[in-house]
């Protein structure tokens, strides 16, 4: 069992340091803007991340951005991140974090919460299906990429 809780500008550093390891296991190298773009996300309260420690060591992290749908007319979130240190995985750690994402994000009164993952991301896939997420069948995605 991992301990869980919510990133201040304190944890900047561990959480730099794993979210550098999700970005390469999305296959993005590691970048100089990572740190500050962390720290004026969490500083202006743009976003909301969540970090797990095993015997004090950090294992893992969710990110999650709050924003509205308006077909809704509510506020929704997105879990944009969500990493667990492959020494780490098989504990617990995600599944963890995933409780307190969905938890933070009920009782911010939003009305859903979604996320997308890789295509070939299957143990992910399990994780999110096993919990009663639902994949989207109605809408497509698209990207306009600068």
């Amino acid at each position: 069992m991992s301990e869980i809780s919510k990133v201040t500008v304190t944890d900047l550093v561990e959480l730099h340091q794993l979210v550098e390891k999700y970005r390469a296991f999305y296959k993005q190298p590691e970048n100089d803007k990572t740190l500050n773009f962390l720290d004026e996300r969490i500083k202006n309260q743009e976003a909301v991340a969540f970090i797990a420690r095993i015997e004090g060591d950090a294992v893992g992290f969710t990110l999650l951005y709050p924003t509205f749908s308006t077909v809704s007319l509510s506020n929704i979130w997105l879990l944009n991140d969500l990493f667990v240190l492959e020494t780490a995985r098989g504990n617990g750690v995600a599944t963890e974090l995933m409780d307190v994402a969905e938890s933070a994000a009920k009782q911010a009164g939003a009305t859903r919460v979604f996320l997308r993952t890789a295509n070939d991301n299957l143990p992910a896939q399990a994780l999110y299906e096993g919990r009663n997420w639902v994949k989207d069948e109605v809408f497509r995605r698209y990207d306009l990429v600068f």
